[in-house]
């Protein structure tokens, strides 16, 4: 009986004529037949769309088109032709957190067109873990572009879903993360958060993506994108009342327009990531499956996944700083990229076996670059007088590791455009292939937005002459990564998000921040958050300071698993590492690109527990992390090799640690481990776990 009702309930939703008129309906369900997509045409020539998971609705019908300047592809629209295929491979990442990705899916086309004859087609894939959609525009034999004035997508969510969000600001996206109903959704709060240095919130009752929700029965869905280019990011406007999520664009320097693209043209894609579960939210590969294959040609063994040490962390906390110059033009008893203050870094990391070192500060322009008005700030291949770049390029050789180059732009756009292929150069000369781009304060020329599609661009042109010239990247403050890094694996990490460096100097980062970028802003791709800071009060150098990390010292160890990047800092200093071998052990210990990984349980915002399989060797790493919250786990280790005994090191934290009371202690113990085995895990409030597990 249960079946038969299940199975007319199917049938009734496979057959929307019961619910509107339609001209056209197609269902198409994905691999395995978890997800269902059904596609449709009405009497009005308006598309639409509906998303069932495990037969049950997430995604009710929702509206598809474009307002093109010169075509409303909204309505009025005549289905031409529509066709199928299917795809199933298997494809193997430069780097990342397993070995091999599958890509298999089911795909529709819609092919339509308006009355003056202008065509769309709407593509969907449907995989077993979501889908994703987008719009496609053939070359034109009357004219050879278009202009966007609107997409107007819509999400129709099935109920007032749980959400993770943070407030859609078309300058900044280093904010704190809420958790509300839909309903309740309100960024008005954000308007008065002055710590960000660019905010532009049009809307308060609007989101950034990723967005996640969960349903009352535990299904859990993201609204992302996926291959954003030459295209302003979206952005989704919330209606409570309804649950409807409408696309919003992020506009180009004409507010009315969201782009201007030649023909041919595709448009992002638009990604409903589903699972059961939080975990298998975590697992999901959608994001990156819709982005295109790798573009860099030849050879790749010069992207290397690392880890690295800086002149950063020192900045933030109060013992150094960036400019060369006082503002009265005295030299500074205070700048932090000095050959002398570099080599030791650069000592540090060979003697640690890092394989960077960054430095900030270097170059003309810090004493003068927040005048925003400047057509000029930075120079890229003139570095400060205290600052000898020929014998640091000898030393980094002797010492076999490389200088991160730091490219602060401060937004003055056209400046950085105009020298990168020195810049590319002076770095080739110098025996360095890594930069760090940054692009804080608003964008020059005025008017245009870090989320709009002239810097969606600009950072994409980055990535390719990077490429040409051999070096990775690691961007600050750009969009929010889309699965580009499988395209442009030279595309390391980026910030994109509120990192550690806020705990430095405002009211930091509460304990589940890092639990809900899991589940929200890393889904499109790994983060620079600079973990591993020791002194967690931030009063090293001024003993006024009041702030501090809101983690314990484990919990710092659990990042490097848990918070994926194949570029990963030691962001505190060599100082308070020295102090401590033996928890700095893990830093030294933890690879950075993997084989296999998996998720051993995970609540968004709350706690999660990740094991990670070393690409190189056959060791395991295991993060686990909580809230404010203390908890136990029992974790089995099903996923070892059977046959195999391992060396596990655990880090947790101590007896009596608190993230607020007490984060520093840290305790150690070594166990030989089997697979099968149950392995204890106790979390202390904000607190964390990390273990290595080493094949015997």
């Amino acid at each position: 009986m249960k079946r038969s009702f299940i199975y007319c309930l199917t049938a009734l939703w496979l057959t929307p004529t019961v619910l509107f008129s339609q001209v056209f309906s197609k269902t198409i369900g994905s691999p395995n037949g978890k997800v269902q997509v059904a596609v449709s045409l009405n009497e009005k020539g308006e598309a639409g769309y509906q998303v069932h998971y495990q037969g049950v609705p997430i995604v009710n019908h929702s509206a598809l088109g474009l307002q093109l300047r010169d075509h409303d592809l909204t309505q009025n629209l005549v289905l031409v032709g529509h066709h199928t295929s299917t795809q199933k491979g298997v494809w193997k990442p430069v780097w990342g957190e397993v070995s091999e990705i599958q890509e298999h899916y089911n795909a529709i086309s819609l092919d339509l067109k308006d009355a003056q004859g202008f065509q769309m087609s709407v593509v969907f894939r449907v995989f077993d873990d979501g889908v994703g959609f987008r719009y496609e525009f053939p070359q034109n034999q009357t004219i050879d572009s278009i202009v966007v004035l609107k997409e107007t997508t819509t999400f129709q969510m099935q109920e007032d879903l749980q959400a993770w969000w943070a407030p859609s600001d078309w300058d900044s996206n280093e904010h704190t993360y809420s958790h509300s109903k839909l309903s309740a959704i309100d960024a008005s709060r954000y308007r008065t958060d002055i710590e960000p240095f660019n905010q532009h919130i049009v809307n308060d009752r609007a989101v950034q993506t990723p967005v996640t929700m969960q349903t009352a029965a535990g299904t859990c869905i993201a609204i992302a994108e996926a291959a954003l280019t030459d295209y302003g990011a979206m952005h989704l406007d919330v209606d409570g009342p309804t649950h409807r999520l409408s696309a919003h664009i992020i506009p180009s320097a004409n507010p009315a327009v969201v782009s201007t693209n030649t023909l041919p043209f595709n448009t992002p894609w638009r990604c409903i990531l589903t699972n059961a579960s939080p975990a298998g939210l975590l697992s999901n590969h959608l994001i990156l499956n819709l982005n295109e294959p790798c573009k860099i040609e030849g050879d790749l063994s010069w992207i290397q996944p690392q880890k690295y040490v800086g002149i950063w962390w020192e900045m933030h906390n109060g013992k150094s700083g960036w400019n060369y110059r006082e503002k009265d033009g005295t030299l500074s008893t205070r700048h932090g990229a000095t050959t002398q203050n570099v080599k030791k870094y650069l000592d540090f990391a060979a003697n640690n076996g890092f394989a960077g070192v960054l430095v900030e500060g270097w170059n003309e322009g810090w004493d003068e670059w927040f005048n925003v008005d400047r057509s000029e700030v930075f120079d890229f291949t003139k570095p400060y007088p205290d600052y000898d770049m020929a014998e640091i390029s000898r030393y980094a050789r002797e010492k076999g590791v490389k200088i991160i180059v730091h490219h602060e732009t401060a937004s003055v756009v056209p400046s950085y455009e105009r020298q990168m292929d020195s810049a590319f150069a002076y770095l080739k000369m110098n025996g360095f292939n890594a930069i760090k781009t940054g692009y804080v304060g608003f964008i020059q020329p005025k008017g245009a937005w870090h989320d709009g599609q002239s810097m969606v661009n600009h950072y994409n042109e980055v990535l390719r002459r990077a490429a040409k010239n051999e070096i990775m990247v690691c961007a600050h403050e750009p969009v929010r990564p889309s699965g580009l890094h499988r395209t442009w694996p030279n595309f390391m990490a980026c910030e994109a998000a509120r990192g550690m460096e806020y705990n430095a100097w405002s009211k930091g980062n509460d304990p589940s921040h890092e639990l809900t970028l899991l589940f929200t802003r890393l889904l499109g791709g790994p983060m620079d958050y600079t973990p591993g800071i020791f002194q967690i009060a931030v009063n090293q150098f001024d003993p006024n300071k009041k702030e501090r990390i809101h983690t314990t010292v484990a919990k710092q160890l659990a990042l490097y698993v848990t918070l994926y990047s194949p570029l990963q800092m030691a962001a505190d200093l060599p100082e308070n590492y020295e102090k401590r071998p033996a928890v700095f052990q893990f830093i030294r210990d933890v690879p950075t690109d993997w084989s296999d990984t998996k998720i051993l349980n995970a609540a968004i915002g709350d706690y999660v527990t990740i094991a990670r399989r070393d690409k190189h060797s056959d060791n395991w790493f295991m993060g686990s992390m909580t809230d404010e919250t203390p908890r136990r786990f029992k974790t089995k280790l099903d996923f070892l090799e059977k046959g195999k005994a391992y060396e596990a090191t655990i880090y947790e934290d101590g007896p009596k640690a608190d993230y607020q009371k007490d984060p520093y202690p840290v305790s150690i113990r070594k166990i030989t481990v089997r697979k099968g085995q149950t392995l204890k895990i106790n979390l202390a409030a904000g607190g964390g776990c990390a273990v290595s597990l080493k094949a015997l």
